[in-house]
């Protein structure tokens, strides 16, 4: 699949260029991207990204130093410069582009604001369908955070083709600052997503058995709303690990078959291992916590040495997703890649019931009860004569 992202913000700016490095090593050149931020040092801090590919926008209100938290300032900043970074999304190039990614953190201003705005105006101008990736703070980030993400939330799934979701909250260590584990989950997003995103590319390990084109992609997400991502990876068993394994490792049920001194594992041990793999990636850690059960469309991608990949493996595992999900679509196949290792990706499409998406709603509103009780106050505070001690 061939992705034009857009990282808008800190956020969505260092995802993007961590995006291109990881392309750049594959050697597919899948992926194309620019950075957008009303912040000068972000955009410079970025190592990956072109410099006539980083958009700073907003220069004569802010001057180069950033909205902060303001994400209204972030939106209205976007809509008056939209017309210089449609046309430096053209200069890049876009006739070969499957789909636009926009990427950005929803807790700050830039990004928060700007996202549901370009949003808009690419799907205006492209056929392609435009997706946008959201970074939700945690709640210990600030009640601001959790506001602005609630307000450009609903604002940029109605907007987006699709909204993929990562909650930071749900991936932090225990006791650990979510601050100093920025570089961590973002590595988290790029290898779930780098995977997902290259599907399809024909590669140097060449084309799989059950492909997932760059339409597969797009008709799972096609429902618009909220997506959810599950991974997992194992690694990949040689021969004479197998049969170490077989003799110690109690595997049951494996067809065997003799090659010269060595036992070789074959059959149901290779789809059994794509299943569980599924299972791993679907039951465990979502990039957005939620009830698996009420999403509407799935995919299934499985990414490794082809001698891994298995077609029956990948349609009894396309049969219990579907047996699991409200939905009846569930889509499938493998991406063959040189590693060291078997990835599965889930792709939960449109998903109904995510307790961290209501909590965030439930914040949102009680902030804006709050901040119109403050003006009333304040309203109050002016006819009784008494000036307030911060406006």
């Amino acid at each position: 699949m061939r992705v034009f992202f857009i990282g808008f913000g800190q956020a969505g700016g260092k995802i993007v260029d961590m995006f291109i490095e990881q392309d750049r090593r594959s050697g597919t050149q899948n992926f194309r991207g620019i950075a957008v931020n009303t912040a000068r040092t972000d955009l410079m801090g970025l190592k990956h990204i072109e410099l006539k590919d980083r958009i700073l926008i907003g220069q004569t209100v802010v001057k180069g130093h950033g909205v902060g938290t303001d994400n209204v300032m972030g939106a209205k900043i976007t809509a008056d410069e939209i017309d210089s970074i449609i046309n430096a999304i053209d200069t890049r190039g876009t006739h070969d582009v499957d789909a636009f990614v926009i990427i950005a953190g929803l807790g700050g201003g830039t990004g928060s604001g700007g996202s549901p705005v370009l949003t808009r105006h690419l799907k205006r101008i492209y056929r392609e369908p435009v997706y946008a990736l959201g970074i939700i703070p945690a709640p210990e980030e600030g009640r601001l955070y959790s506001y602005n993400a609630a307000r450009s939330l609903s604002t940029l799934v109605n907007e987006a083709d699709n909204t993929f979701i990562f909650d930071n909250s749900a991936w932090k260590n225990e006791g650990e600052s979510v601050r100093s584990a920025y570089e961590r989950l973002n590595d988290e997003i790029v290898r779930r997503f780098g995977v997902l995103f290259r599907a399809g590319e024909v590669g140097k390990s060449g084309v799989g058995e059950m492909v997932v084109d760059s339409s597969e992609i797009i008709n799972t997400l096609r429902g618009g709303g909220i997506t959810s991502i599950g991974y997992a990876t194992s690694d990949v068993i040689s021969p004479r690990t197998k049969q170490k394994q077989g003799f110690f490792g109690g595997l049951k049920g494996s067809l065997k078959k003799k090659e010269g001194a060595e036992e070789v594992l074959i059959g149901e041990d290779k789809s059994a291992k794509i299943i569980a793999l599924v299972r791993r990636a679907m039951l465990g850690r979502l990039t957005l916590p939620c009830d698996y059960s009420t999403a509407e469309r799935a995919l299934v991608l499985m990414a490794g040495p082809a001698e891994e990949m298995d077609r029956k493996g990948v349609e009894k595992s396309k049969s219990w997703v579907e047996e699991n999900i409200v939905g009846v679509e569930v889509r499938g196949g493998d991406y063959p890649l040189d590693s060291t290792k078997v990835a599965a990706v889930v792709v939960l499409a449109t998903v109904g019931d995510a307790p961290r998406i209501r909590e965030l709603l439930e914040i949102a509103k009680e902030t804006k009860e709050d901040v119109i009780k403050s003006k009333e106050r304040r309203s109050s505070m002016f006819d009784e004569g008494i000036e307030p001690l911060f406006d």
